[in-house]
């Protein structure tokens, strides 16, 4: 029998690359209004590029969070205290332009019949997404295993620049980005074909000195060995018998950050979710709060994904849901298990149906996930899933016995 076989690849980013700079602020402000006002409406977008940072949206709250000074100090924490670097929190512009939220859009969430069981804010399609790619990496992920491994390089190489600048060796600068590219066959990761990592630097580093810092300091510390190609590392990109590793490959990286692209919230989608492997219903996470389904329902969709394949439903699972402006209840849910399902899919269909173990009602889901919360800060770089550096809800596996129960699934196969 032929062996299906395919490459595929994800990449990640580092908090200093310019959309991410944009995310965390627009996550930040968020953050900061949550934790005055739970009740608070925030639609929060940020747009940066050199010397300047324009922040803009829709926010109602009774509170109030002093977004310039925000701004400011989100840059200096991620790292741009110096304006050589691309942008220095200490003497960039800061432009804020706010509104509250549309009278509209107000009105269709709060005065709908449905209220009482918490409305949709919009309309829109999310997916959730869950595999065992990850199995033999880090126990209980289950994310692919390409952006698994690219989340892990960009956040490396990030603490790895930190630690150097601690030591007053700033060779490393904010800026960075990572690239995996992994063998499968017949859907199971076999083994890294390729690894990119473009990393921001100063101008009196050798190219030499800081490839072998990436790649003893970041490549060999953050991805597991048994997972390299015949065990082995290769620099050289005509290697076929090892992993290939590309350093910074188009040659010096000195101008970085928003100094050499500009930066806006919501352009890394794919990053922030599964890294090209599932579909993406378009709407972006950072900024918005949770009666946006745009980021409660794709949290809520994951954590359905996920626990459906923890409990050994299937190997893979997918699910779309969709909402309409002003309803409760989604007007579609539906899950994909890709040839994978241990039961047919009608039955997990009919889980997912059942409100007493999965409730895609916006107020349920803000409610069973604790989205009031200023927990988002924390996501919105290296990823909204799979972290195992952060306690999440939708992360938990805590409806396994549910689902098995339901779908007579009496263990996990291996």
């Amino acid at each position: 029998m032929t062996k299906e076989r395919t490459f595929l690849t994800s990449e990640s980013v580092t908090e200093g690359h310019p959309d991410k700079i944009c995310d965390r602020i627009s996550d930040s402000v968020l953050d900061d209004t949550l934790a005055q006002d739970k009740a608070a409406r925030v639609a929060c977008e940020v747009y940066c590029t050199t010397g300047l940072v324009l922040v803009g949206g829709e926010i109602t709250t009774s509170g109030y969070v002093d977004i310039s000074a925000l701004v400011r100090k989100t840059l200096i924490d991620i790292g741009y205290d110096n304006c050589d670097y691309g942008i220095s929190g200490n003497t960039c512009g800061v432009v804020v332009s706010i509104d509250q939220q549309s009278p509209d859009i107000s009105d269709g969430v709060n005065k709908s019949v449905e209220v009482r069981e918490g409305v949709a804010g919009d309309q829109g399609l999310m997916f959730g997404y869950a595999c065992r790619d990850t199995d033999s990496v880090a126990d209980g992920v289950l994310m692919p295993l390409p952006i698994h491994l690219a989340h892990a390089l960009a956040l490396r190489l990030a603490e790895v620049r930190r630690e150097y600048r601690a030591l007053e060796f700033p060779y490393l600068r904010p800026d960075g980005k990572t690239q995996v590219t992994v063998y499968f066959e017949d859907g199971r990761p076999k083994y890294i074909d390729t690894i990119v990592v473009a990393a921001q630097h100063g101008p009196e580093i050798k190219q030499e000195t800081l490839r072998d810092l990436v790649m003893e300091r970041v490549v060999r510390e953050a991805v597991p060995a048994h997972l390299l190609k015949n065990g082995s590392i290769g620099t050289n990109s005509t290697l076929d018998s090892a992993t290939k590793v590309l350093v910074n490959p188009s040659g010096r990286f000195e101008r970085g950050g928003p100094f050499a692209d500009t930066g806006l919230t919501g352009r890394k989608i794919i990053i922030d979710t599964y890294g090209g492997w599932a579909r993406h219903g378009g709407g972006a996470l950072s900024g918005k709060d949770p009666t946006k389904v745009d980021r409660s329902g794709c949290y809520y969709a994951r954590y359905a994904a996920k626990n459906l394949v923890a409990a050994g439903a299937a190997e893979r699972v997918e699910i779309q849901v969709a909402y309409a402006i002003g309803k409760a209840n989604p007007v579609s849910v539906s899950v994909d298990t890709f040839g994978t399902a241990r039961v047919p899919e009608e039955k997990i269909q009919a889980v997912l149906a059942d409100r007493s173990v999965f409730d895609f009602r916006p107020a349920a889901i803000i409610a069973n996930l604790g989205l009031r919360a200023p927990i988002y800060r924390q996501v919105c770089c290296y990823g909204h899933f799979g972290r195992t550096d952060v306690d999440l809800a939708w992360e938990k596996t805590d409806k396994v016995e549910a689902v098995q129960e339901r779908l007579g699934i009496k263990a996990v196969t291996a």
